[in-house]
């Protein structure tokens, strides 16, 4: 609503308006914008009178062109830059949104508003499409920046020791360069949908107030409601769908010790989508041995009714412990709270300055029932103690299956993780929960987690090159499958390990099959245990060097997939000492040779 007193407008012009503005869409309001600044453009060139913008004494024009950057290892962070991009637009403001990767560094002093929206990954490490800005920015190329307004939002995972720390570390690099923090950082924990929204609320308010404070047009100050960037999914993080679990058959054969589940899960007329590359998260059930435990420790009655994470709905504590509440992992947060709670039981010290290192290891591999049998914590209500749990947070795993070989349905390939640690078995939430307890018929809960940083090539001609040892060759078949759906005629080179042969060569057949058909043009196998010296498929690479070079050459896309903390790192080492080798490229050469293959998209990883 446009107020008369601050207007230019006559007051029958003020009524015409109010009627109008209410009845225009988003995309009109918008439009129309563009359209009144382009006449005033046009009318300054030709040497007519400009229209006389509403000043405020003190406060500075600010430019209503805004630049958001995301860094992205699963697709969370690429969304929300998407979602805070679509209201600023509605608001009026010229959004540029680019992958940290794609931005051109040499632009950066002209960025007027910046807006970074960037996960952490690893041990406090940027992910992959943010590495080269990340490094840029804290290099002596980067520019002083007075006059840039910005803000960070920040993705993390408090159970890790650097919770949000490529975050943090832009926020105070920007700082440092000269910019105005315009709305405070925000630290999201695995849960972020409100922090999120709160945070792009923040930052369409605050600009906004900054813009209306300065030089702006009438145009410019006409008030837009905020909504949400596109329609959302019926099926959702927050809303996931109740899918039916069609197999859950393993894979591995008689005399492994391992057990790798084959889930295949029906989306009929749920109308969700997903392409090959992306993820599906899955809610999954705390073991009812860890829940029983937990509840007999601290005395407390399974029936109580207790409120579901950030609701005032209430549950019977068994049933919110095992399906809503995180009880496996501790964190320094966690642990902070839970003294609070009960003074005396000797937390405190844990947690006092000087034994940080004492609390790192007693934070790792330990879960609930550790820290209440090691502590005394018998006394705390029910009620009191689910307050300072997180939510059970959704597992992602990387999709198995094509949509165009298997419409309607979705594949998922998950080994079962369980091991004996401080005297008990632990078990992996979403692996034992599948393999033990999930069975064909039942629902479960699922949501698509879109993952655009690891997509096949456009052109269906480019080679591909696949590793992915263990259940890390998942989004391998759903690519293969894709290939052979749309008759792809680019080679294809995977690269698969596991430790037998005989009983653990997953999707055996459907490799054979796509070898012998053309659709996968070659393939290697390390099998770790079935020679005197461990192979690895890093091992096979440098092997088969000339090889894989020549394929480089000819442009092919390099995609890893499994294990971050190690085998992505050898696999990453071979790469470096094949172009060296091959290419005849120094070190630094090599790095240079991988970062380009990363801004070409012909280097993507999979890993966790």
């Amino acid at each position: 609503m446009l107020q008369v007193t601050n207007s230019p407008f006559q007051q029958d012009q003020v009524d015409l308006l109010n009627r109008l503005l209410p009845t225009l869409t988003e995309g009109q309001k918008i439009w129309l914008s563009g359209y009144l600044a382009a006449l005033h453009s046009a009318g300054s060139a030709a040497g007519a009178p400009a229209p006389q913008a509403v000043p405020v004494a003190g406060a500075p024009a600010v430019s209503r062109e805004v630049t958001v950057l995301f860094g992205s290892q699963t697709g969370n962070s690429q969304k929300l830059a998407k979602k805070l991009s679509g209201q600023l637009q509605e608001q009026g403001f010229q959004v540029t949104v680019s992958s940290m990767i794609d931005f051109k560094t040499n632009t950066l002093k002209k960025v007027q508003n910046l807006f970074v929206v960037v996960s952490t990954h690893g041990e406090g490490d940027p992910p992959d499409n943010a590495i080269s800005f990340y490094e840029f920015l804290h290099s002596k190329r980067a520019p002083q920046l007075e006059g840039m307004s910005f803000s960070v939002l920040s993705l993390g995972d408090t159970s890790y020791e650097f919770f949000c720390k490529t975050g943090k570390d832009f926020d105070q690099r920007l700082e440092e360069l000269g910019a105005k923090r315009i709305a405070p950082r925000v630290d999201c924990d695995v849960d972020f949908d409100e922090l999120a929204g709160k945070w792009i609320a923040s930052v369409v308010e605050s600009l906004g107030q900054a813009t209306a404070g300065g030089s702006v047009s009438a145009a410019a100050a006409v008030s837009v409601s905020p909504t949400s960037a596109g329609a959302a999914s019926e099926y959702s993080r927050s809303n996931p769908l109740q899918a039916v679990v069609l197999e859950n058959l393993n894979l591995n054969g008689r005399g492994s010790d391992r057990e790798t589940r084959h889930l295949e899960i029906s989306l009929e007329d749920s109308n969700l989508q997903y392409e090959a590359g992306d993820s599906l998260g899955i809610y999954p059930q705390n073991h009812p041995r860890l829940v029983e435990e937990l509840i007999a420790a601290m005395e407390w009655n399974p029936d109580e009714r207790v409120p579901l994470p950030k609701s005032t709905e209430e549950v019977p504590l068994k049933e919110a412990l095992t399906s809503h509440y995180e009880i496996t992992v501790l964190t320094k947060p966690l642990l902070e709270q839970a003294a609070e709670l009960a003074p005396h039981s000797g937390l405190g010290e844990l947690l006092a300055p000087g034994r940080e290192q004492e609390l790192r290891e007693y934070l790792k591999g330990r879960d609930l029932l550790d820290l209440v049998q090691d502590y005394d914590l018998v006394g705390v209500s029910a009620q009191l103690f689910v307050a300072i749990l997180r939510k059970l947070p959704a597992r992602l795993y990387s999709i198995a299956s094509s949509p165009k070989a298997y419409p309607g349905e979705v594949h998922l390939t998950i080994r079962k993780v369980h091991y004996e640690s401080y005297g008990r078995v632990r078990y992996g939430v979403c692996s034992t929960f599948v393999s033990e307890r999930l069975k064909a018929g039942e629902p479960l809960p699922v949501f698509v987690q879109e993952n655009p940083n690891f997509k096949l090539p456009a052109n269906p001609d480019t080679p591909i090159i696949m590793i992915g040892p263990g259940t890390g060759v998942a989004p391998f078949r759903a690519f293969l499958g894709e290939r052979e759906e749309t008759g792809a005629e680019g080679k294809s080179w995977l690269f698969y390990g596991d430790q037998h042969f005989a009983s653990d060569f997953l999707y055996q057949i459907d490799w054979q099959r796509w070898l012998k058909d053309g659709v996968l043009t070659r393939m290697d196998v390390a099998f770790s245990r079935d020679t005197d010296r461990k192979i690895y498929v890093q091992h096979r690479m440098l092997e088969k060097s000339k090889d894989l070079y020549q394929w480089l050459q000819e442009g092919a896309v390099v995609y890893v997939c499994g294990d971050e903390k190690k085998m992505a790192h050898d696999v990453h080492a071979a790469l470096l000492t094949i172009l060296r080798q091959e290419g005849g490229l120094s070190e630094e050469e090599a790095a240079e040779y991988m970062t380009k293959m990363q801004q070409e998209k012909r280097y993507q990883r999979d890993v966790y």
